[in-house]
C-alpha cells in the first residue's frame, strides 16, 4: 500500500521513508477530533517506545481540510510541532491513501509486520476521551508482539473517534 504524501517538515514521505526493521504503524489522525485530541500525547509516547523495539510510524491527516479548517496543512504543522511528534505526518489531500487502507475513524491505527502484512487494527489503549489509570496499552502490547513474532494479537478491539471527513 504505497504513498508519496507531502509532510509537515516539507517533504514528501513513503512507507519504504518510515518502515522499521520490525513494523510499521499507519496511524490517521485529524487536529480537531476529540479523540484525537484526548490521547495525542499516549499516542506520540507510544511512537517512541515503538522506535525502540523497531516499529516505524507515521500519522496521516485524511480529512477534507477545506471544509474542516482546523485540520489545514498549516495547522496539522502547529499540531505536530505543539506535541512533540518524533514521526512524519502528512496530509492525504486526494483521501486516496485512507480509501486504500479502509481508515474509518481518527484515530485509526494499523500496524503491519516486517512483510508489510496487516496485523493489528485495534484501539490506543482503553481510554476514550478520559485517560484510564493503568488502562491496557492495547497496541503496545499488539506491536510488541508483532515485532517479536511477526503477528498480532488473535483478540482487538476497534478504534473509536471521529468518522473521517470525506469530501463530497
Amino acid at each position: 500500500k504505497g504513498f508519496a504524501l507531502n509532510g509537515v517538515d516539507g517533504k514528501t514521505c513513503s512507507l519504504a521513508d518510515v518502515r522499521g526493521p520490525k513494523g510499521t504503524l499507519v496511524v490517521f489522525i485529524c487536529n480537531h477530533c476529540p479523540y484525537v485530541k484526548a490521547s495525542i500525547g499516549r499516542i506520540v509516547a507510544e511512537a517512541k517506545a515503538l522506535r525502540e523495539i523497531g516499529i516505524g510510524m507515521i500519522a496521516i491527516m485524511p480529512n477534507d481540510a477545506e471544509v474542516y479548517r482546523e485540520d489545514s496543512f498549516d495547522n496539522m504543522k502547529a499540531f505536530a510541532a505543539k506535541h512533540g511528534f518524533t514521526f512524519p505526518y502528512v496530509i492525504d489531500e486526494t483521501q486516496e491513501v485512507a480509501r486504500t487502507y479502509g481508515a474509518q475513524c481518527t484515530p485509526d491505527f494499523f500496524g503491519f509486520n516486517a512483510q508489510d502484512e496487516l496485523q493489528y487494527r485495534g484501539r490506543l489503549d482503553a481510554s476514550r476521551m478520559t485517560p484510564v489509570a493503568n488502562a491496557h496499552r492495547d497496541l503496545s502490547e499488539a506491536m510488541k508482539q508483532v515485532a517479536e513474532t511477526g503477528h498480532g494479537p488473535a483478540e482487538q478491539i476497534p478504534s473509536m473517534g471521529c468518522s473521517i471527513k470525506w469530501k463530497d
